[in-house]
């Protein structure tokens, strides 16, 4: 089991245009930091894993079960198991760092 994680050496792909993941997970959670260039959309989905995030630069519109906001650095989100949610950048990039439970397995080598 690795203790520390080298984040320069973890999973990366691009999941939908402009929007690129860095991955690292154990065995019952992932870390997923978001990379989102501006305009940049993640259509509206849900999935079985629970969600939890931050802001760690920019800001974009999150929409969470029909609520919008626009959260910025330092705001967290929480997304339930199986809820519809979205984001949309502006202008300006933005990144986030997202953890689910359990790791998603579309976000592991061999899922492309």
């Amino acid at each position: 089991m690795m203790h520390f994680i080298d984040l320069k050496q973890c999973w990366k792909r691009e999941v939908l245009p402009g929007v690129n993941i860095t991955t690292a997970w154990g065995e019952r959670v992932m870390m997923s930091f978001v990379d989102f260039e501006p305009h940049a959309i993640v259509p509206e989905h849900s999935h079985r894993h629970e969600q939890m995030g931050i802001v760690l630069a920019g800001s974009f519109e999150l929409t969470i079960d029909g609520e919008t906001r626009t959260v910025s650095s330092g705001d967290a989100y929480l997304v339930p198991s199986g809820v519809l949610h979205s984001v949309r950048t502006g202008e300006t990039a933005a990144r986030a760092l997202d953890i689910f439970s359990p790791p998603r397995e579309d976000y592991q080598p061999g899922a492309e």
